[in-house]
């Protein structure tokens, strides 16, 4: 049954053009051509990205951080047995009513309960020297990934004379820049999407995870259907903003706030002309309209721009974010990472907030009053 599955999921006419059979493409007179196995490799190489991810924040993360001074927060609460049970076998927020009951337990105040309890969240919230290793992780690696691009397609005609790039279509060899550039990239979202566990939590987690897929299944699927000269273009256009983005949020974790922003100007300059001009204009262009002048439309040109039209509608998803961003800040005069950066601040400032309220409310009961601050009559505090 698997053989049968095999036979039909690798049938020509899922991957290559009429008339084109999988034998055109198989190695000969020294050159060689793309092959679906080589995609295996990138599963090891993710799981090497992780342990040199591992070492690299160890190493170099870790001590830039204290240069910019950014140690690692210790969130110290009291010891209580009873709270700590409740908060991992129970809920991270109680109700009232178990407050209520816990601060009785303990011989404690709803009060230094609540408190206990925000505490305690806190703890399990991501400080900013993590956030800070990520950023200088994925920084490191979009840098190195985009010279290296540059470097692979500086000489080559289809990064000037998008013509070329289905020039021979699909009979074009694999350059071993080309096979590299592929088996890196797709090993480094692989290693993000295994890392999503342990990574801090953000507003947009669904979206990175349909992201990380999309990503990684077009690249697959360009691979196995020798699309890799649009492919490299497509890597290349998205690589050159991600630098700047998380340069600015280096920054930001370690509290250069202009610098952040002037960097963050400079990534949505650029986010918004590769993926919001370039990538529809040129790259769609190329994949969309182009083949139609040497081919008839088929299976995996059909399937090759639906999912290049899905990363679009992710751009204009992102492209929303980086929006509001912006606004903060020429009207804040500050960028607050509304996607996700700033997520924990704001909850633990949400929850000073109510607890600020209850106390006013249970001050106003002190004193007689209600909490629209007119007094209660006698015997109806109950009511």
């Amino acid at each position: 049954m698997f053989q049968t599955f095999k036979e039909w999921f690798w049938l020509e006419r899922f991957w290559l053009p009429p008339t084109i059979q999988w034998s055109d493409l198989e190695d000969h007179d020294g050159l060689v051509f793309v092959k679906p196995s080589h995609l295996y490799m990138t599963i090891p190489y993710a799981f090497l990205l992780l342990i040199i991810r591992h070492f690299f924040e160890k190493f170099v993360a870790t001590p830039l951080a204290k240069t910019f001074g950014i140690q690692k927060e210790v969130k110290k609460i009291t010891p209580n047995t009873t709270l700590e049970n409740f908060f991992k076998h129970s809920t991270r927020q109680p109700s009232q009513t178990d407050i209520y009951g816990l601060a009785k337990k303990c011989n404690l105040t709803e009060r230094q309960v609540e408190r206990w309890f925000r505490s305690r969240r806190n703890q399990e919230r991501p400080c900013r020297l993590k956030k800070f290793q990520e950023a200088c992780w994925r920084f490191a690696f979009y840098l190195m990934i985009t010279v290296a691009g540059i470097a692979f397609l500086y000489d080559k005609p289809w990064a000037y004379d998008l013509w070329e790039v289905w020039n021979g279509y699909p009979r074009q060899p694999l350059l071993p820049s080309q096979y590299w550039y592929y088996i890196l990239e797709m090993s480094f979202y692989w290693s993000l999407l295994f890392s999503l566990g342990s990574d801090v939590k953000r507003k947009d987690f669904l979206a990175n995870v349909i992201h990380h897929l999309a990503a990684i299944s077009l690249m697959s699927f360009s691979w196995c259907a020798n699309y890799i000269r649009s492919g490299t273009l497509v890597m290349i256009v998205h690589d050159v903003a991600d630098i700047w983005l998380e340069s600015a949020k280096m920054f930001s974790y370690a509290g250069w706030k202009q610098t952040c922003n002037t960097l963050f100007f400079i990534f949505s300059a650029i986010f918004f002309v590769s993926r919001l001009i370039i990538f529809p204009f040129w790259i769609l262009y190329c994949t969309l309209i182009l083949p139609l002048h040497y081919l008839e439309p088929f299976f995996s040109y059909i399937f090759l721009n639906l999912q290049l039209m899905i990363l679009q509608v992710l751009h204009l998803y992102w492209g929303y974010f980086i929006v509001k961003m912006l606004k903060r800040c020429i009207f804040l005069k500050n960028i607050q990472d509304v996607r996700s950066d700033d997520e924990d601040e704001e909850e633990e400032e949400e929850e000073k907030e109510k607890e600020a309220a209850k106390d006013k409310d249970r001050d106003s009961l002190k004193n007689g009053l209600g909490a629209d601050r007119h007094l209660i009559p006698n015997g109806q505090h109950g009511r």
